[in-house]
């Protein structure tokens, strides 16, 4: 499939702040990736336009029912002056699964991997290039068919933005304090918690709150049958040192399966470092 792409008239006016006053999730970049589907038709109309605001209709189905995937990852500056990419397939393969449990269309990988890489250099004057920052990449899947009544959309919308990024946690690299959840779980067995939608992170927010009026950063979750095990923090997987084994928890359909997560297990064996995946009690760590 063909990418069309028009230029924003307007580049270099957008305000680039310093490097050190980044954050997260507070700037974006001057264009957008997006394509659109229809049932019968498929993918179409791929595009790189400039940033701009989505129109809905009021009874779009994302709206009201939740069929709404997203993913994040990272571009970085190398020290050569070249942009490197970590392992975006391994993201657009977890899109596929989450697109799957919430009944939408798969995306094209090599199609979405060559969207990616133009509009990454398109806005390569974006990418930060002190240490500890980036460009953050959020591709998101949303269903746009107009209609009220519980089913799976027809029509679905596509899209990629950019932002460069500091830390996400206002702490920086620092330590975060972590708060346990004993009573209000993430994720249940037969649920949609091994998916990146939108609704886990909403349902996750009263805690947060109380979480982060007691001076916590982040919650960790137990599990929803006996509150005891440990599963994971709420924007990450967590690994827990115990003597001279590495443990994470096992992934059963109630954790995401994190690219990171997969990548220290990955490194970790190749070393031959002694790391598991096994259950931990919270009375263990």
């Amino acid at each position: 499939m063909e990418i069309r792409v028009t230029k924003s008239a307007t580049i270099g006016q957008k305000p680039r702040p310093q490097d050190d006053k980044l954050g997260f999730g507070k700037y974006t970049t001057d264009h957008m990736f997006l394509m659109d589907y229809t049932q019968g038709k498929g993918w179409h109309d791929a595009r790189i336009e400039p940033y701009g605001d989505l129109r809905l209709d009021p009874t779009a189905m994302v709206l009201h029912y939740n069929q709404e995937i997203f993913e994040g990852l990272k571009a970085y500056h190398l020290p050569d002056g070249a942009i490197a990419l970590f392992r975006p397939e391994k993201n657009i393969e977890r899109m596929n699964s989450s697109a799957r449990r919430m009944v939408m269309p798969e995306i094209e990988p090599d199609l979405v991997l060559r969207a990616l890489k133009e509009l990454i250099l398109l806005d390569r004057e974006w990418v930060p290039k002190s240490e500890g920052t980036s460009l953050y990449i959020r591709p998101t899947m949303i269903a746009t068919e107009p209609a009220l009544g519980i089913k799976p959309s027809d029509q679905y919308l596509f899209f990629i933005i950019l932002g460069p990024v500091g830390a996400y946690y206002p702490e920086g690299f620092s330590p975060t304090r972590i708060y346990v959840s004993d009573t209000y779980v993430r994720a249940a067995k037969g649920g949609v918690g091994e998916a990146k939608t939108s609704g886990n992170y909403g349902a996750t927010l009263y805690v947060s709150q109380e979480a982060t009026g007691k001076g916590y950063t982040q919650v960790l979750w137990l599990d929803a049958k006996e509150l005891k095990y440990v599963e994971e923090v709420g924007t990450s997987n967590i690994f827990f040192l115990i003597n001279d084994e590495l443990v994470t928890p096992p992934l059963g359909g109630t954790i995401l399966p994190g690219v990171t997560r997969d990548s220290v297990l990955q490194l970790c064996r190749h070393w031959g470092l002694n790391v598991s995946e096994r259950q931990i009690s919270i009375e263990e760590v």
